[in-house]
């Protein structure tokens, strides 16, 4: 492997040191047509091998943008399908390392057919092995597709483009208008990409990721040693309602929490934490989104969003496909409601439904805010299979605000009436008591003792086996 090109570097600080093997570097381009010489095209334009991350077996490729712009060939092609073949048999991740100016013209059917095989392996590797994508260069066009059959993506904050049709292809758009290729774009837009930054930080943030998954759908040793008190309070969590990654951050060992698709739906939380050194899938609503200082920054409504729910679902999905058991905070008052979310928001809200329900992880619930209407049964709910739900004392659980119940239920009653039926409705259907009383919450706890409590949940779930209804698989 040289040692000198951008592909070789990315990898080398990618891995732990001296880990990388390399597989297949001697391989050059078979074609010849159009002035195309074997020689010229060393590794074809692909380093592949494997390596550890933390002493954890991985298998990488990393396209080298100085051969032939990093264009993917039929043995460019046929080094990432070897790649993915061994990953399956051992049961290890893959890494893609993306900059390239896409599909090899010279090699014209060839090439295409190239992009099909690969498509395959992502597909029958998906759910089987983790799949990471960064993007450091170029990814257009088909190119476009190898991220979005993978689990996570990273881009380079400045100088990666990511797109199927370039911007100034676009109808009525030129890049200067807006270049939907752009890293904020596909983050803060399409929320295709979980993290951008830059190539430090991605490279970084490939190896935090990998320590949280495990190596496979079938690998349950996948746990760390805790140093964190399993015990401790936590009496801050009682201002991180409404920005719950906060939250999510206290509550888990050693204050880590790895953000998925922060920039995008903003509405809802997602990512891991270690809970006893086990990694914990987290989904939760926000309301409010705190600066550095801890000052409430930007405010949303406590509601659903069709791009909230579709990337709760995704992140639902893989956690279920993993093993990976999910908590979720649940602070959710209704459906967004505008024109636009209502063209989707039921077939996003059907989807979410689906993945909690579908899910057979362990699932534990802590309702920390409003839980009103159907909205908060979509949120993991003991209705749709949450192990065990739990509610903070002033946790409000009903169908909606009691003052608007009171209102419709006593329509042409006067102030005074409405006022007194309200906190009657606030009483008698509305807390998180009430809820305890027909069994849809299991227990109230203290908010400073989330931690232990949660802790404990998941500890008695461990062992928990569901079978669902023979099917090939749904529809939803």
């Amino acid at each position: 492997m040289s040692t000198t090109s951008k592909a070789s570097q990315r990898i080398t600080a990618l891995l732990d040191d001296n880990s990388f093997v390399e597989i297949g570097g001697l391989i050059t381009a078979r074609a010849t047509d159009f002035n195309m010489k074997p020689n010229e095209t060393p590794s074809d334009g692909c380093i592949t091998g494997y390596g550890v991350i933390d002493g954890n077996l991985v298998y990488v490729y990393s396209q080298d943008a100085s051969v032939m712009n990093g264009t993917i060939g039929e043995m460019h092609a046929k080094k990432i399908s070897n790649l993915y073949d061994l990953a399956m048999k051992t049961g290890a991740p893959v890494i893609g390392l993306i900059d390239s100016a896409g599909l090899r013209l010279q090699e014209a059917t060839d090439a295409l057919a190239a992009f099909g095989e690969i498509y395959l392996k992502q597909t029958l590797a998906s759910g089987v092995i983790p799949q990471i994508t960064a993007i450091f260069g170029a990814c257009g066009g088909g190119l476009g597709l190898f991220p979005t059959l993978t689990d996570f993506t990273f881009m380079e904050e400045k100088n990666a483009k990511l797109f199927v049709n370039s911007p100034n292809a676009l109808d009525g758009n030129v890049i200067t208008k807006c270049d939907s290729s752009s890293a904020a774009f596909q983050s803060k837009e399409s929320g295709i990409v979980d993290v951008v930054a830059d190539e430090p930080s991605i490279l970084a943030g490939i190896r935090e990721l990998i320590g949280f998954l495990p190596a496979n759908n079938e690998d349950n040793l996948s746990f760390d040693d805790c140093t964190d008190d399993l015990n401790r309070a936590s009496a801050e969590l009682a201002g991180c309602v409404g920005d719950t990654s906060i939250a999510l951050a206290v509550l888990g060992d050693d204050h880590r929490f790895f953000e998925l698709k922060a920039d995008y739906a903003k509405d809802m939380v997602t990512g891991f934490i270690k809970l006893n050194g086990v990694t914990v899938g987290a989904v939760a609503n926000r309301c409010e989104i705190c600066d550095e200082e801890g000052k409430v920054a930007e405010k949303m409504d406590a509601v659903l969003t069709k791009k909230g729910c579709e990337k709760a679902a995704d992140f639902v999905n893989f956690c279920d496909a993993f093993g990976i058991p999910v908590l979720t905070l649940t602070n959710v008052k209704g459906y967004e409601a505008t024109l636009c979310s209502e063209k989707g928001i039921a077939k996003a809200a059907a989807k979410l439904t689906y993945a909690f329900a579908n899910a057979t992880v362990p699932k534990v619930n802590v309702i920390i805010g409003k839980a009103y209407g159907t909205a908060y049964i979509v949120m993991n709910s003991k209705s749709i299979g949450a192990d065990i739900t739990m509610a903070w004392p002033d946790a409000q659980v009903g169908t909606m605000d009691s003052k608007l119940a009171a209102k419709i239920m006593y329509d042409g009653q006067g102030a005074d009436v409405i006022n007194e039926k309200a906190a009657e409705y606030q009483e008698l259907a509305l807390n998180a008591n009430s809820a305890a009383r027909r069994g849809y919450v299991d227990q109230i706890v203290e908010v400073a003792d989330t931690r232990k409590y949660v802790i404990g949940a998941f500890e008695m779930l461990f062992t928990k086996s569901e079978e669902r209804p023979a099917k090939k698989h749904g529809t939803v």
